[in-house]
């Protein structure tokens, strides 16, 4: 079942982000060889107009193959207006870009239907999401979806305390296990008072209150404001990845411990397993957030990448002047090679963490 979904997952994400590439290009006006789902060896394909439509082999990606894609190709095309090298550069541009625009369009689509669903949205209320049983909340009479306004310590030595996150209960509570304190709480709108005893040696991950708290509410959206408020939330789950990702790849250029696992085929499939075991929106918010990152990750400029290739256009561009073709050529081969290599390192190190589990 874990494998049918991974495939299911990386074909959505390998079309959506191929097919970017594939409508900018007809848009323009290049020819499309093929479109293809994995890499290759190829198993069979169907030809339908002037495109090849393929199944590979290796399930790690997809392609297309466009018309005149490399210089050095253009001495045996005819028809060179529909070539890629010969369309310009803000042109080239929009091709390469395709791909990534299309994954961003993906997990915009996705959280604007979830934002309709309900998503978490920040509060300064200290909400119960449960209370555990014979512990000080359940004594003192505290419930699920009851509100913790205000800790009064009836020791004088203590202020009392307003809360407002989750992180304040956390803290106050262990400076005054052992004491004495008035609760001040919110249920169904009204306000209410309970003395307890936060403990100073409570059982393991029950905490001296004996609750589990949040300062999240959840927020459903109308339809029409969705594409909106769908919209916020890609860009800022985009900035968070782009910026989380910024922070790794310097630390590993300045030799600083890594606080991040990175995961590769294996790792992904183990997790859209255990998301799809907790419903169908956790598993399209899986889905939008893998979507978002391939988008991140392609605009990388590393070679054989799609920011890779965005470099000798953009080169092209500013210059006036056609990149190098052995050099673009074989950049974008010893960059594929190194990818293939780390894409093998990751899957090494998911399989030995499998084998620990």
């Amino acid at each position: 079942m874990t494998i049918l979904i991974f495939i299911l997952t990386l074909t959505i994400l390998v079309l959506v982000h191929e097919s970017g590439h594939f409508l900018m290009a007809k848009k323009i006006g290049v020819k499309v060889e093929e479109f293809g789902i994995g890499l290759p060896p190829k198993l069979f394909g169907i030809k339908k107009g002037e495109t090849l439509y393929s199944i590979n082999l290796l399930p790690l990606g997809g392609f297309v193959k466009l018309f005149g894609e490399e210089y050095d190709e253009l001495k045996n095309k005819t028809n060179k207006n529909r070539t890629f090298v010969n369309k310009k550069p803000w042109q080239k541009t929009l091709i390469v870009l395709g791909g990534i625009f299309g994954n961003f369009l993906l997990g915009w689509f996705i959280f604007s239907y979830l934002v309709t669903q309900g998503v978490p949205v920040p509060t300064n209320d200290v909400i119960i999401e449960k209370v555990t049983k014979n512990s000080p909340a359940q004594i003192a009479g505290l419930k699920k979806k009851d509100i913790i306004i205000k800790l009064i310590p009836q020791d004088s030595q203590f202020s009392q305390v307003l809360l407002t996150s989750s992180s304040d209960l956390i803290v106050q509570t262990k400076k005054l296990a052992g004491k004495i304190v008035d609760l001040e709480f919110k249920r169904n709108g009204k306000i209410y008072s309970t003395t307890i005893i936060p403990r100073k040696n409570p059982p393991k991950n029950e905490g001296p209150l004996g609750i589990s708290v949040t300062s999240f509410i959840e927020k459903k959206y109308p339809w029409y404001s969705a594409p909106y408020y769908g919209l916020v939330e890609a860009f800022n789950i985009t900035f968070k990845i782009a910026s989380e990702l910024g922070k790794m790849l310097f630390g590993f250029v300045t030799f600083k411990k890594q606080y991040v696992d990175v995961t590769g085929p294996i790792g992904i499939a183990n997790l859209a397993g255990q998301a799809v075991k907790f419903g169908r929106n956790v598993f399209l918010e899986f889905l939008a957030l893998l979507s978002l990152n391939l988008a991140i990750i392609n605009i990388i400029p590393f070679p054989a990448l799609d920011g890779g290739r965005l470099v000798f256009v953009l080169y092209e561009g500013f210059t006036k002047k056609r990149p190098n073709k052995d050099f673009e050529k074989y950049t974008n081969l010893i960059g594929f090679i190194i990818l293939l290599f780390l894409a093998a390192l990751i899957t090494v190190n998911d399989i030995i963490k499998l084998f620990k589990k």
